[in-house]
């Protein structure tokens, strides 16, 4: 089963592909992690994209293309794969659907999480991250004993910039714009399924599972 995943930041995107990746026994294609590992493989590809990435540039779409072509080609995909982050626009769909065509494996589902915008805010907005040791709270589902405190090490929390309210808002309006032109594309192709985001992560996995038929 080929499936892309799309959803906003803070949808639980990340941890609906990671569920339905054990479920499916498939892997997850995330494009954040297959530039990094790219990079440091040292790959054609991959040392070209590093070099944007070093800069802090954006990695062109035709290098990304490049690399995901390579990465749904091993082996582990040959059953099929969640391909997490990518695309994020109709170029980018475009581009995918021909490099999947040369490969005779297209698409069989599109699954958009769909969230409203202000459960999306309160979920990133919440965030608290330990300047210490990393680990992730939220000050409603999962606060710190004591305030400010990191429970596990006693440093302090703080509110990560992407994590602002006002942040989160840019990033959700920048989504929404790139977004319906890209879900428009897959629904005329009838690959588009919309699942309500919200409640429990086992009941948005069921949901999920439903509309794939699995």
């Amino acid at each position: 089963m080929r499936v892309v995943l799309l959803g906003p930041p803070g949808s639980g995107k990340g941890t609906q592909a990671k569920v339905l990746m054990e479920r499916l026994g498939i892997p997850q294609v995330s494009t954040g992690d297959m530039l990094r590992a790219a990079a440091a493989a040292g790959t054609v590809l991959g040392n070209e994209a590093k070099s944007y990435m070093d800069r802090g540039a954006l990695v062109p779409d035709t290098v990304i293309i490049g690399l995901v072509r390579e990465r749904l080609a091993a082996p582990d995909c040959s059953s099929g794969y969640i391909l997490d982050g990518f695309p994020r626009t109709v170029v980018q769909a475009e581009a995918l659907g021909e490099a999947l065509r040369a490969l005779a494996t297209p698409l069989d589902h599109v699954l958009s999480l769909e969230i409203p915008a202000e459960d999306v805010v309160e979920r990133i907005a919440g965030r608290r991250t330990c300047r210490a040791c990393g680990r992730m709270y939220h000050v409603r589902y999962s606060p710190t004993r004591e305030p400010s405190r990191c429970d596990a090490c006693g440093g302090e929390t703080y509110q990560r910039d992407d994590d602002r309210e006002e942040t989160v808002r840019r990033r959700m309006t920048v989504y929404t714009e790139q977004t319906a032109p890209l879900e428009a594309f897959y629904d005329r192709q009838g690959l588009l399924r919309r699942v309500p985001g919200t409640g429990p992560i086992g009941e948005v996995t069921d949901r999920m599972l439903r509309l794939l038929g699995a």
